[in-house]
């Protein structure tokens, strides 16, 4: 820097950062509300990865420069947040998982794009011809995804066999489907709207849907051959396997536990929650025998769904109660209204029970709570509420949307960047549902207990899967024997375990972070303690990694405690 430069400061670096987030990842920009990118896909290839970590890098060093002396608690966590962004990004890009991961769900190159671009929002001219060359760039974001598993197949990193037949199913089915899933509407009219439909379908006839069969045709002769069975489905099979795990385990917790560790600790809780079962089976069920509770929680025709409708009902039901009560837990509440959705069919039978989509940021597409309604009958009934109140209210959607809402925060920590937070506030939210009085009946708690023993079951299966070498059949077989969870959801978590390794260690490694900082607090603070501010520390500064977060905690209330 010369003598006339002005020094960088926090905020600028932070969009400096999201900046080239932004520019690496075009279309998560325009699914978030950043619409200056639209007209681009993601580039693959290994050199644009390179360019991308060296912007990372350079960001970093002005980062490390920054004189720590005199900053604001704001930027204090700022600074943090850039730190933990860059030590996860440099473990996701050693991990390289695009160079063997197929899948048919979102996390793989094609299901990308057949499960977002249909959420693409077209409300001006502008956008909709960068719809139309966003299209145009199908061919080549497909044929970097195939070289970037060639290499990788070269390198030893063989996909999963199973998964790539998934994969090759749900081409199938977005090709066969009528309108084609690319055939994106505009909202509203947008001039000569008739000519710019005939030239989408153009480029989904005669560029998208070759492009996609291409990319099939090579799943199907070469990934599909040189696959790994059942048998070798996690990642300490690959070369480095744990090692890149490892890598995933910190990308996805934020913490240094060890997959040892992490393990031992969803073993552990998985008894604890046996025992609540036990407790509320009794009044319930009339039993205490964990098995039988389980068996007949699965097995019990009066414990599925009637219908698609049904299940619908009973989540806006869910979702609605929880906003009524909301402002006596928090001190704010969003001001945008969690709007529900069904999953399509199309993409129902590789897709989790259900799953929140975030608002763009430009306000463009509401926070929306996708639920699957496909094979109503084979679903179970008793656990939806749990899961609403972890995907909608008081969950995800308002974590998201009060970051969203939030102009005071810089804008990258306004996004939700960090996967243990995240998904551990939302595993949090089932219990705090719990407080909140918002279970209607204890047959839906023990839904609350159903998630609980699933998510401590991830620890144990995801790390068994990708550490200690569990078959596919063994990760089923724990998890049907230790989690009432319907054989139908077991059967596609494993796979979406497989695929995305590291993932669902983030869920109940976040909730325990959080409940501990919280028995701290309450601790610390003694009757000064209030649950609404607890939880505006928690949500009121955006997205932060674990230790970030546990600093802002102690910092609260060693202020709290100043001011008593």
């Amino acid at each position: 820097m010369s003598s006339t430069e002005a020094p960088d400061t926090v905020p600028a670096l932070a969009q400096a950062w999201l900046d080239v987030v932004l520019e690496s990842d075009p279309l998560d920009a325009t699914l978030m509300g950043y619409r200056t990118h639209d007209a681009h896909l993601p580039d693959l290839s290994r050199e644009a990865q390179e360019r991308t970590r060296h912007a990372f890098a350079a960001i970093r060093t002005r980062v490390d420069e920054i004189d720590t002396h005199g900053l604001s608690e704001a930027d204090i966590v700022t600074r943090g947040v850039l730190l933990a962004l860059d030590d996860a990004h440099a473990d996701s890009s050693a991990a390289d998982v695009i160079a063997f991961t197929v899948a048919a769900f979102p996390i793989s190159p094609a299901s990308v794009l057949v499960t977002y671009l249909r959420m693409i929002t077209i409300t001006s001219e502008s956008e909709a011809e960068a719809y139309l060359h966003r299209l145009s760039e199908i061919p080549r974001y497909l044929a970097q995804a195939s070289t970037r598993l060639s290499e990788g197949r070269q390198a030893g990193l063989s996909a999963v066999r199973r998964l790539v037949s998934m994969a090759i199913a749900q081409i199938d089915d977005a090709l066969a489907a009528e309108p084609s899933v690319f055939a994106v509407e505009p909202i509203g009219s947008l001039g000569d709207t008739d000519d710019w439909r005939s030239r989408r379908d153009a480029i989904i006839r005669h560029e998208v849907e070759p492009a996609f069969a291409q990319y099939r045709a090579m799943l199907e002769t070469e990934a599909l051959p040189s696959s790994r069975g059942d048998d070798q489905p996690g990642l300490v099979h690959l070369p480095d396997g744990l090692d890149r795990y490892t890598r995933l385990c910190r990308v996805h917790t934020t913490t240094a536990l060890s997959p040892e560790h992490l393990h031992r600790v969803g073993r552990t809780l998985l008894a604890q929650v046996h025992e609540e079962f036990q407790q509320v089976g009794r009044s319930v069920l009339g039993t205490t025998d964990v098995a039988d509770i389980f068996q007949r929680l699965q097995e019990d025709p009066a414990l599925r769904w009637t219908s698609s409708e049904a299940i619908i009902k009973a989540a806006e039901d869910a979702v609605r109660r929880a906003e009524g009560v909301a402002p006596h837990w928090f001190a704010r509440v969003p001001q945008a209204v969690c709007v529900l959705a069904t999953i399509p069919e199309w993409e129902a039978a590789g897709a989790p029970p259900a799953y929140y989509m975030p608002p763009a940021i430009d306000g463009s597409r509401p926070g929306t709570y996708f639920t699957n309604v496909s094979t109503p009958t084979a679903r179970t009934s008793f656990d939806l509420e749990a899961v609403a109140f972890h995907e909608a209210v008081p969950g995800h959607h308002f974590q998201i949307s009060l970051a969203q809402e939030n102009a005071e925060l810089p804008e990258l920590r306004r996004l939700p960047m960090f996967t243990a937070y995240v998904e551990g506030w939302g595993l949090y939210a089932e219990r705090l549902a719990d407080e909140m009085g918002l279970y209607s009946s204890d047959m839906q708690r023990l839904g609350m207990l159903s998630a609980d023993a699933w998510r401590a079951s991830r620890l144990v299966v995801d790390t068994g899967i990708h550490a200690f070498g569990w078959s596919r059949d063994e990760a089923v077989a724990f998890m049907r024997e230790n989690t009432p969870v319907a054989p139908v959801d077991v059967e596609s978590e494993i796979d979406r375990y497989i695929a995305y390794p590291g993932q669902a260690l983030s869920y109940m490694t976040g909730r325990l972070e959080i409940i501990r900082m919280r028995d701290l607090a309450r601790a610390a603070l003694g009757a000064a303690f209030d649950i609404r501010d607890f939880h505006e520390q928690v949500l009121g500064h955006g997205a932060l990694p674990l230790a970030v977060l546990d600093q802002v905690i102690s910092t609260w209330c060693a202020g709290a405690t100043l001011e008593s």
